[in-house]
């Protein structure tokens, strides 16, 4: 297979570029026509192959990224919007659900389409970027709100974004007084790490504080040039977190999550949530139960320091908010209470008087 140049948009593309057997198209199609496709270079370079050159079954990345038939099973509990974004949305491209935060969308566009989205129903290029007007609605919004601590950049992924309009988009953030923090989420640090030009990481300095959380599901999307792009961030200052999803097949072991979550400390990104998987339309067989992700956190609890803990939270439908839902060390007992210790054992609390 020769080197892949371009990012990946089509059916005809995957097929091309050795991704996908053409044998599988026929049954690829109802996905690829209903749900974005995307994969970059980056990405489909660090696929494991097998011997005949094609990407190898059960490859943590290649389940990520590339279409599988099982997305045109729909589940009945499955929704369009399964976190209820559009119950928070005053304006087109913002969503304001919690008081003190913002979530704005300045573009529907990403590097790579992820196959379990959340939002997968509604990115694409077809769905673009914000026009200055809606950016202006948006400011004013912010601006005659004095509580929005807190501005989230996501979408899509800004980072898709050039550095001048990222740098338009910063500074008039900045303009208003009561921000103090903007946040940017992202995979283009691990997907697309060419994007990350000391231009680019100029225009997100600002007065206030700049946040990155990088989304990272498994240590294999982590390569050098990934690790490179993020330690230029992180040398000019920025903060990087990391929030993963619990994916079933990729990540739901728990020496897995323990290689990805030492990996990300070891280069000074801290994981910050693990999500439970969503109920995207088409993503069942990504989802493991809520008991199993409450196990794999209690199994790491013993055998990982805690500043690489995430906490493991879930969206609740219809946009109810996100709340922790990793498991209870605190039990209430005939006495008191107990509290269970990462080995499994209980001891009363307060301890009980000795003699």
């Amino acid at each position: 297979m020769t080197h892949q140049r371009q990012t990946l948009r089509s059916l005809d593309d995957l097929i091309a570029s050795g991704a996908v057997d053409a044998a599988q198209g026929h049954a690829l199609k109802p996905v690829v026509e209903r749900f974005q496709v995307a994969v970059t270079p980056a990405m489909l370079g660090l696929m494991a192959r097998d011997e005949s050159g094609s990407v190898a079954q059960g490859d943590a990345l290649a389940a990520q990224f590339l279409p599988d038939p099982r997305e045109a099973m729909v589940a009945a509990e499955e929704l369009a919007d399964p976190i209820g974004d559009e119950a928070h949305r005053p304006l087109p491209g913002l969503i304001h659900r919690y008081e003190d935060r913002v979530l704005l969308q300045p573009t529907h566009v990403c590097a790579v389409y992820c196959r379990f989205c959340f939002r997968r129903e509604t990115v694409g290029p077809e769905n673009g970027t914000l026009s200055d007007a809606q950016l202006q609605a948006i400011y004013a919004y912010i601006a005659a709100r004095p509580q929005i601590f807190e501005v989230i950049l996501s979408g899509g992924d800004p980072l898709v974004l050039s550095a001048r309009r990222l740098r338009a988009i910063v500074a008039a953030i900045a303009a208003i007084d009561h921000v103090k923090v903007i946040r940017l989420h992202t995979r283009v640090p691990a997907v697309d790490p060419a994007r990350i030009t000391p231009e680019l990481v100029q225009a997100l300095k600002w007065r206030g504080a700049t946040y990155i959380v990088l989304h990272v599901n498994h240590a294999q999307e982590l390569a050098p040039a990934a690790l490179s792009a993020s330690a230029m961030l992180v040398d000019a200052g920025i903060p990087m977190l990391a929030q993963s999803v619990l994916l079933k097949g990729i990540n739901d072991d728990a020496t897995t999550l323990e290689t990805l979550f030492r990996t990300l400390i070891a280069n000074r990104i801290k994981p910050y949530y693990l999500h439970h998987g969503d109920l995207a339309q088409g993503t069942g067989h990504f989802r493991t139960s809520i008991a199993e992700g409450q196990s794999l956190m209690r199994n790491l609890r013993g055998r990982l320091t805690g500043i690489a803990q995430p906490a493991y939270v879930l969206d609740i439908p219809g946009g109810h908010g996100k709340v922790p839902i990793g498991p209870t060390y605190v039990h209430d007992c005939a006495h008191g209470l107990e509290i269970e210790d990462p080995d499994g054992a209980r001891h009363s609390y307060p301890p009980k008087p000795q003699g």
